[in-house]
């Protein structure tokens, strides 16, 4: 199908659909995010989509911002039949929204209106969910309030990090807009408007990094599993950072040990929490290479009742 399509993206959640996009339609243009610092040494480095675009010889322009009057004019020279906007980070404006015949549609990682905003997936894993998915809608000048277009369910593992359910994500929304953009060309969807009301999942702090040990055993393995990979789950012990990158939650009673302990107990990292015993299975302390629970153990929780913190009032 010869359409024209201008694609809006930054962060690897969108990649996969930039690539199943290029596969099936004419993408006249990509936009994405100015490079941005990282690493230890603050490097500009391009964005995940920029590097896509790139990569499969696809016009590319990054602008500070989509809605600047001069990037306006540049997109509406392409005359597109749409937009797909995933993962981009910025609000159009109507101006904009305006410019492709058949309007803009976004790829966003909840069950919308479930999780509207930046870090839907983070938000449902802290938050316990036991189900999310992908949702395509067409975009509207409100925080993802626009009309659905189509949806897809997946269960949300109990071991299974915002990471690794970002790419399962990632990758359902790929096939799921291509369904999308060939629906909406040949007219066959038809888009559903969204109630009102709707939970928001407002952007990471690195302030929610820190662990509260009084806090029950599923509430902090949530908040691991969400946390990742930014700004990550962390706490302190003596002084010395350390942050948690896997956890599960025993069965175990955490007897009178208050909580934050770390058992006395060989070849397990068992802590105990406000209702509950958590085991961490994977950690990295400050200067270090991530280590399983067991060295950890063995290495820095030599005596007993262990406490770790900080732990919230």
């Amino acid at each position: 199908m010869n359409a024209k399509l201008i694609f809006a993206g930054t962060g690897r959640f969108a990649v996969p659909a930039l690539r199943a996009l290029s596969e099936n339609y004419q993408v006249v243009k990509v936009v994405s995010q100015p490079p941005r610092p990282a690493g230890r040494g603050l490097r500009s480095c391009p964005t995940d989509v920029s590097q896509e675009a790139q990569a499969l010889g696809l016009s590319l322009n990054t602008p500070r911002s989509i809605n600047a009057d001069h990037v306006r004019d540049e997109l509406q020279e392409h005359e597109p039949d749409l937009m797909v906007v995933a993962d981009f980070g910025q609000l159009l404006k109507r101006k904009v929204l305006d410019i492709p015949r058949k309007g803009c549609v976004n790829v966003h990682g909840s069950l919308l209106p479930l999780w509207r905003g930046a870090a839907p997936i983070a938000r449902a894993v802290m938050n316990g969910d036991r189900e999310t998915g992908v949702t395509t809608m067409l975009l509207d000048e409100g925080m993802d309030t626009g009309p659905i277009l189509l949806q897809r369910r997946t269960q949300i593992g109990e071991e299974e990090s915002a990471e690794e359910l970002e790419l399962r994500l990632a990758e359902m929304g790929a096939e799921l807009v291509v369904n999308t953009v060939h629906g909406l060309l040949e007219e066959s969807i038809c888009p559903t408007p969204q109630p009102e009301e709707g939970t928001v999942a407002p952007k990471l702090s690195r302030e929610e990094r820190w662990v509260d040990w009084s806090q029950d055993a599923w509430t902090i393995h949530n908040h691991i599993r969400g946390t990742q990979p930014w700004p990550g789950a962390a706490t302190e012990l003596n002084g010395l950072s350390v942050k948690l990158l896997r956890s599960r939650v025993t069965d175990l009673d955490p007897a009178d040990y208050p909580p934050g302990t770390v058992l006395p107990v060989k070849n397990r990292l068992l802590v105990t929490t406000g209702d509950g015993v958590l085991e961490l299975l994977r950690v990295q302390p400050e200067g270090c290479r991530p280590m399983g629970g067991q060295a950890f153990q063995a290495g820095y929780c030599r005596r007993e009742a262990v406490r770790l913190g900080p732990c919230a009032s």
